[in-house]
């Protein structure tokens, strides 16, 4: 069988005693999300969060949902969507955090693709028809009514800390000064406008499908037109109000291969030229966030800063990951998926973030949200499997039915 053939490669490929502690690893992290990060918010159902104090967040909501999806959970992609959507605005903002809400910082484009993954493992769009099928429309909306001042089809971010990677000021902002056009948003608004064309087809509305897919392929071209810097073989952001380039190498210039909207030519240049550099983003622990060639790049927190720009972040690897898939990177994905892996269980305790050079974790400890992905990456590779593919018809529960993990 495919999937035994799979498992024996990936326990072959990490040895006896990994494998033996993935399973204790698992146990942790399942015990932590289930005594810790299910909690109630204003009297409703159960939130998931990774978080030890409390918040909810957007973009960790997705990732950490695909972790739920490996033992076949998927309740809490409609009561975390529920609860960010019944706090929604008239104009269509959504903000993306829920116990302090900030109230400048729409939701990242990530809730039609939480969506998705809901609907994927529930059988079906029904439960999205009607109110929340038009609050997110609105959402959506949202981005390219007010966050594209300069009416060219990009959006800008609020800030880094609008972007998830909080410190990269330099690349996407200070806060709230809404003047960066984001290689990693604008992607993942296409891929988010790509989810919102499969609900619509879902829900009969074929119309709203073809016109979500059109708007997608046309904001994958305006990325290609724009970021695209042809001299360094990179995606740079874009600064609105100068139309210049933010000459600044950040692991956000990878994400247009995760949305699949680089050509080959450009995803050649993109690799080779510097995500495998050792001196850029190939680190001892890859994929580094920010640059080794940047001025002030750094792995360890000076005051206890979630740090973007230097250390790995396992969502960012996932997604590189699952782009080095995508383009036919073969080698690279594989040594990605099973570095990650390594990094990750190497540590007593599954943490925040980790040192690119080292390997030690930093952050949060102990952590149970997205980091967990890193667990099952090399078991994605195997398969062949992306339950991330916007296209998959089918989500599999991988640590519940091939690793026989209970959650």
């Amino acid at each position: 069988m495919h999937e035994d053939a799979a498992l024996e490669r990936f326990r072959s490929s990490v040895g006896e005693p990994a494998w033996h502690r993935l399973a204790d690893r698992l146990a942790a992290v399942n015990r932590d999300i289930k005594t810790l990060g299910i909690r109630d918010f204003e009297g409703g159902a159960g939130l998931l969060t990774g978080y030890s104090y409390g918040e909810f967040y957007d973009w960790d909501l997705y990732f950490e949902n695909v972790y739920m999806s490996y033992y076949g959970i998927s309740s809490h992609c409609r009561t975390n969507l529920d609860a960010f959507l019944d706090r929604q605005v008239e104009c269509g903002f959504v903000a993306r955090t829920l116990v302090q809400p900030r109230w400048r910082q729409h939701f990242k484009p990530f809730l039609a693709q939480i969506a998705l993954l809901g609907s994927r493992q529930d059988d079906g769009f029904d439960w999205l028809a009607g109110r929340r099928y038009e609050r997110l429309g609105k959402y959506l909306d949202y981005w390219f009514w007010h966050q594209d001042f300069d009416r060219n089809g990009l959006c800008v971010w609020d800030s880094a800390d609008h972007s998830g990677m909080d410190n990269q000021d330099r690349r996407a902002g200070r806060l709230f000064s809404m003047t960066v056009e984001g290689v990693d948003l604008n992607c993942y608004l296409v891929r988010e406008l790509e989810a919102m064309a499969v609900i619509a087809d879902g829900l009969g509305r074929d119309g709203d499908a073809a016109g979500f897919a059109a708007h997608a392929s046309d904001l994958a071209g305006l990325i290609n037109g724009t970021f695209w810097d042809e001299d360094d073989g990179f995606y740079y952001d874009r600064n609105e109000r100068t139309g210049q380039p933010v000459r600044v190498r950040s692991v956000a210039g990878f994400v247009p291969l995760w949305a699949g909207i680089a050509p080959k030519e450009r995803a050649e240049h993109l690799v080779k030229g510097h995500l495998l550099d050792r001196n850029e983003f190939w680190r001892p622990y890859p994929v580094a966030t920010w640059a080794r060639s940047e001025p002030d790049y750094y792995q360890e927190p000076t005051h206890g800063e979630c740090n973007w720009r230097g250390p790995a972040w396992v969502p960012t690897n996932y997604m590189v990951f699952h782009g080095l898939v995508r383009y036919g990177f073969d080698e690279a994905a594989r040594e990605l998926a099973y570095r990650t892996f390594e990094m990750a269980l190497s540590e007593p305790r599954t943490r925040e973030f980790y040192n690119a050079e080292t390997g030690g974790g930093l952050g949060l400890d102990p952590f149970w949200g997205w980091s967990a992905l890193a667990y099952c990456m090399p078991l994605e590779y195997e398969l062949g499997y992306d339950p991330t593919d916007i296209v998959r018809e089918r989500i599999v529960p991988i640590a519940r039915d091939i690793l026989k993990v209970a959650f």
